[in-house]
């Protein structure tokens, strides 16, 4: 294996390895020793190193040394990339995952826009876009870095319930009664106008910036650029 990508699986591990430990096991420990400021700018620091090593080692590796999967492809990641863009720009607006004083208000109220697709909306945008770059098999160092940052999303998702139960109780229970952990695709349609427009209009800005950032046409603007 080309020692390029074997350090970048390294940084992947690292970063993702680090952001479960200091979210779960260590979360506590930590700001036991640290306090709350000290944690937080401790679990910045390692976030922002390990991103960064992330980054450089992407970089180092060897871009579309894969066949591709043509405009089959193409096609599926557009789809899931609009998907993951829907999800993402309703997941800001009453969510109770977030670190805000209306978490239980939130929690306890009838689930709306996203919230009735999936509970997890910004982790299950992080996991389509993942899926996206999987699916296109364009290089060695994508499916890698995509495939962690997909673990991290729908892995760091699943146990997010379990902390929330803790720290919430009968009111995050009682959200996970009413929503779903596993997208229901099925309700897309009846989240509303906004997250379905906002939605689009950043999947019609990120496959723009596309070409800018990497090179490559993506969206719609594979086949009318």
């Amino acid at each position: 294996m080309d020692g390029t990508i074997i350090t970048l699986i390294a940084a992947n591990t690292a970063f993702v390895g680090t952001h479960f430990a200091m979210s779960h096991p260590l979360r506590a420990p930590m700001v036991r020793m640290l306090g709350a400021g000290g944690f937080t700018a401790a679990y910045s620091v390692v976030s922002f190193a390990t991103l960064g090593w992330v980054a450089y080692a992407f970089k180092a590796a060897p871009g579309a040394d894969l066949g591709g999967s043509g405009d089959a492809g193409w096609i599926v990641a557009s789809v899931l990339t609009w998907l993951a863009m829907v999800l993402l720009a309703g997941s800001f607006a009453g969510n109770p995952a977030l670190p805000t004083p209306m978490a239980e208000a939130q929690a306890r109220a009838e689930p709306k826009g996203v919230f009735r697709v999936t509970r997890h909306p910004m982790m299950w945008g992080i996991g389509l876009w993942a899926a996206s770059h999987i699916a296109l098999m364009w290089s060695t160092r994508t499916l890698v870095t995509a495939l962690a940052m997909g673990i991290l999303a729908l892995v760091g998702a699943k146990l997010q319930d379990g902390k929330k139960a803790a720290l919430m109780g009968d009111a995050w229970g009682e959200w996970s009664r009413k929503t779903s952990y596993w997208p229901q695709l099925g309700k897309l349609l009846s989240v509303g106008a906004l997250p379905l427009v906002a939605g689009t209009v950043l999947w019609l800005a990120g496959s723009w910036a596309h070409l800018w950032s990497a090179g490559i046409p993506a969206g719609v603007f594979r086949w009318i650029g």
